[in-house]
C-alpha cells in the first residue's frame, strides 16, 4: 500500500472482523469502533486500536457520522472502511470522509447518492440499456399516485423503499385491498431505517431466481465482473442461503449479465467492489433489481470459487492502484454455498433471540470457512441485526459442497439461545434445493406452514436421563475417596436406583435409572426398558448405544436445570421438573407478552375492545425489523399495560384479553 497505512472499520460483528484479517495481510494499522454493548467483541479485541463511539443503539453510535469521523481523527486514521449495513452505503458519509481527508473505501459520492435512490437508479439503468422490471419510480408520493401506479401496472406488485436494502422497506402485495396497509408498513420501515420513506411500485415478477453479479472497477477506467451468485433462497426478503456458481446460469447467460452489470458499473463510473443484483425468470430472462454500492455479505462464496481476496482488492483500488487483473483473468474452480447462521427462534415464527451465547464452535474441515464476530460469552443483544456467523463450503463440485456443509452443520455446537441451525440444515437436505430448483418462492413453497423443529423424542428423553445420571454420579465420585468401580451403583441390598423427571406444568417425563456396571445402565418409563452403554465421554461430546444404536450428542449444561442436547444439529432443551414449575404462557390463556426485546411503536387496542383471532394488536420493532402481533384468540381487551413508543423487555406482559369461552 501506497498512500494508506491505516484504517478504520466503521462497522462490527462478522464484516468488522474479515476487513481487519485483509487489513492485516496488507500491513495496515487496524482500528475498530465500538458501542458500550461491543466493548468485549471479538472485532474489538482483533485490532490494534479501538474506540468507543457511544451507547448500544446504533443512532447513538454505529450510525453517528461525527463519532466515527472523531475516533478517525483521535487514532491517526488515514482512511475508513465501512463493511456492509449501517452506514456503508450512505453517500453524506462518504463525502464527509471525503471533507475531513480520509479515503473511503468504497465508491465515489455520486455512484452512492444516484444508486442508493432505486427510482433515479432504475432509471440511470433504463438510459443504460440494462433490463428493468416495469414500474412506477415518480416524484409523486401520495397513495392515491402509488394506487394508481399499482392498478395501472397490474397485481400482484412489489413496493420498495427507494432507500432501502436488507429486506427492509419491502412488501409483496397481491390485491388492492392490500396496497394501503403495505405502503405505510413499508414507509414505516424506510423512515426507521434510512431515514427516507420515499418509495416505488415495480411489477412482481412471480418465483423468480434472485442473481447478482460481483463487479469490480478501479479509477483507471478497468470494470470486470466476477460471475454470479444465487441468493434465491430467502424469507421475508432476507437472504439465508447463497451459491456461487448459480445452478440455472450457463455460460451463456453468465456472460450476458455480466456484461450488462459491467455497463451498469461503467455508465456511472464506478469504484471498488459492487454488487449488480438482477431478477432471472423461468425463461431466463434478467431484469435489474438494485446496485449495491459495498462489499456483500455473502462475498466470500466468490472468494472461495474465484481465489480472490475482495477485501484486500477493495484496498487496494482505494489506494489508487489499478485491478492488476482482466476478464480474461478471472477463472472459476468448483462451487460454494454459503448459509447465513441467526440467532432466532424457529419455533416461534423466526423471532429474533437474544441472550447469552453459552457455547459456538465449527468443527476445523478442509474447504469450510466460518466468519463470525462472535464467541462463547459474549451476548446476543436487541440492538443488532442477528446474524451469527457465515458458514461456507467449498468442492468441486455443487454436490459435494452440499455434503460438506450439511456435515460441518452437524457437527456445529451452538448453546444458550434458539438458532435457525436446524432450518439451514433442513434447507440444505430439500429435494427441490438438492436439484437446484430454488426460486425466491422456496421457503414459502416448501414451508407453507413455517417450519417446525422436531419434537422431543422418547429417546432424546431416555438419554438426557442417562446423561443427568452420570453427572450425578460423577459429581459423587468427586467427594468419595477412591471407590472400588464395582461397587458404583449397588448397595447392600440391591443396585441404587436414581430418579429424575424432566417437564413442567403441563408434561412431566419421570424415569427410573440405575447400573448395571460401570459403562451400562438400564432406563425404564413406565413399563418401558431402555438398555444404554457409554462408549465415550468428554466433557462436551457423548457417544452412547442406545438398545443397539450409536448415538453421538453435544451436550451443555446450562444452569441447575436446563441440560442441552445437540444430536445431527437439532439442539434439543431439557429441563429438569421442578414442582410448582410454570409453563410459559404464549397467549392461550389471554394474557400477550412481547415475543423479544425491542420498542413498541404501535399500539392498535385499547380496553373494551372486542378483537378476533388474528387481529393486529400491536407491532414492536426489533434488530431493524417490524414485527406484528396478532390476538391466538377472540375476546374482549380486559387490559393494556404497555404504551407505543416504549422500549419492552422480552416477555414483558403487553395486552390482556378475556377469552370468549371464559367470559
Amino acid at each position: 500500500m501506497k498512500n494508506v497505512q491505516s484504517v478504520l472499520i466503521a462497522n462490527r460483528g462478522e464484516i468488522a472482523v474479515r476487513i481487519i484479517r485483509s487489513a492485516k495481510v496488507l500491513g495496515l494499522r487496524t482500528i475498530a469502533v465500538y458501542s458500550e454493548a461491543d466493548a468485549a467483541a471479538p472485532h474489538v479485541k482483533l485490532a490494534e486500536d479501538s474506540v468507543c463511539i457511544g451507547p448500544p443503539p446504533v443512532s447513538e453510535s454505529y450510525l453517528c457520522v461525527a463519532s466515527i469521523l472523531e475516533a478517525a481523527a483521535r487514532t491517526g486514521a488515514q482512511a475508513i472502511h465501512p463493511g456492509y449495513g449501517f452506514l456503508s452505503e450512505n453517500a453524506a458519509f462518504a463525502e464527509a470522509c471525503a471533507k475531513a481527508g480520509l479515503v473511503f473505501v468504497g465508491p465515489g459520492v455520486e455512484a452512492i447518492r444516484l444508486m442508493g435512490d432505486k427510482a433515479a437508479a432504475k432509471t440511470k439503468m433504463i438510459e443504460a440499456g440494462v433490463p428493468c422490471v416495469p414500474g412506477y419510480q415518480g416524484d409523486d408520493q401520495s397513495d392515491a399516485a402509488l394506487m394508481a401506479a399499482a392498478d395501472q401496472i397490474g397485481f400482484p406488485v412489489m413496493v420498495k423503499a427507494t432507500m432501502g436494502g436488507g429486506g427492509r422497506g419491502i412488501r409483496l402485495v397481491n390485491s388492492a385491498s392490500e396496497l394501503s396497509d403495505a405502503l405505510a408498513t413499508a414507509r414505516s420501515e424506510a423512515r426507521n431505517s434510512f431515514g427516507d420513506d420515499a418509495l416505488i411500485i415495480e411489477k412482481a415478477v412471480i418465483a423468480p431466481r434472485h442473481v447478482e453479479i460481483q463487479v469490480f472497477a478501479d479509477a483507471h477506467g478497468n470494470v470486470i465482473h466476477l460471475g454470479e451468485r444465487d441468493c434465491s433462497v430467502q424469507r421475508r426478503h432476507q437472504k439465508v442461503v447463497e451459491e456461487a456458481p448459480g445452478p440455472a446460469v450457463s455460460p451463456a447467460l453468465r456472460s450476458a449479465m455480466g456484461a450488462a452489470a459491467v455497463e451498469a458499473a461503467r455508465s456511472i463510473a464506478y469504484r471498488g467492489a459492487g454488487t449488480v443484483e438482477f431478477l432471472l425468470d423461468a425463461q431466463s430472462n434478467f431484469y435489474f433489481l438494485e446496485m449495491n454500492t459495498r462489499l456483500q455479505v455473502e462475498h466470500p462464496i466468490t472468494e472461495m470459487v474465484t481465489g480472490l481476496d475482495l477485501v484486500a482488492m477493495q484496498f487496494r483500488v482505494a489506494d489508487g492502484q489499478p485491478l492488476g487483473i482482466t476478464q480474461d483473468d478471472v477463472r472459476f474452480n468448483g462451487h460454494a454455498i454459503e448459509v447465513r447462521l441467526y440467532a432466532e427462534d424457529p419455533a416461534h415464527g423466526f423471532l429474533p433471540a437474544t441472550g447469552r451465547v453459552e457455547d459456538w464452535a465449527v468443527p476445523p474441515i478442509e474447504g469450510v470457512r466460518v466468519d463470525s464476530g462472535i464467541e462463547a460469552g459474549q451476548s446476543i443483544t436487541p440492538f443488532y441485526d442477528p446474524m451469527i456467523a457465515k458458514i461456507i463450503a467449498h468442492a468441486p463440485n455443487r454436490d459435494e459442497a452440499c455434503v460438506k456443509l450439511v456435515s460441518a452443520l452437524k457437527q456445529t455446537r451452538f448453546f444458550g439461545l434458539p438458532s435457525n441451525l436446524g432450518f439451514l440444515i433442513d434447507i440444505l437436505q430439500r429435494p427441490a434445493f438438492l436439484d437446484g430448483a430454488a426460486t425466491t418462492a422456496f421457503i414459502g413453497d416448501e414451508y407453507r406452514a413455517g417450519y417446525t423443529p422436531p419434537p422431543v423424542t422418547a429417546d432424546i428423553y431416555v438419554m438426557g436421563a442417562v446423561l443427568e445420571f452420570l453427572d450425578g454420579r460423577d459429581h459423587a465420585l468427586a467427594r468419595t475417596i477412591e471407590p472400588m468401580n464395582e461397587l458404583l451403583g449397588w448397595s447392600s441390598g440391591s443396585p441404587i436406583t436414581s430418579y429424575i423427571a424432566f417437564g413442567n406444568s403441563k408434561a412431566v417425563h419421570k424415569f427410573a435409572v440405575r447400573s448395571v456396571d460401570m459403562d451400562q445402565l438400564e432406563v425404564t418409563e413406565g413399563a418401558q426398558r431402555y438398555v444404554c452403554s457409554v462408549i465415550r465421554r468428554t466433557a462436551g461430546e457423548v457417544t452412547l448405544r442406545l438398545d443397539g444404536v450409536k448415538r453421538v450428542l453435544l451436550v451443555r449444561r446450562i444452569g441447575e436445570w436446563d441440560l442441552h442436547i445437540s444430536e445431527m444439529g437439532q439442539i434439543y432443551r431439557l429441563q429438569r421438573h421442578r414442582a410448582g414449575g410454570q409453563a410459559e404462557s404464549l397467549g392461550g390463556d389471554g394474557r400477550i407478552l412481547a415475543p423479544m426485546h425491542g420498542v413498541l411503536i404501535e399500539m392498535r387496542v385499547a380496553k373494551g375492545d372486542r378483537v378476533e383471532i388474528d387481529d393486529k394488536l400491536a407491532v414492536i420493532e426489533a434488530m431493524k425489523m417490524q414485527h406484528e402481533i396478532r390476538a391466538p384468540l377472540s375476546g374482549v381487551v380486559s387490559a393494556v399495560l404497555k404504551t407505543a413508543g416504549h422500549q419492552v423487555v422480552d416477555k414483558a406482559l403487553l395486552i390482556e384479553i378475556t377469552p370468549d369461552q371464559a367470559a
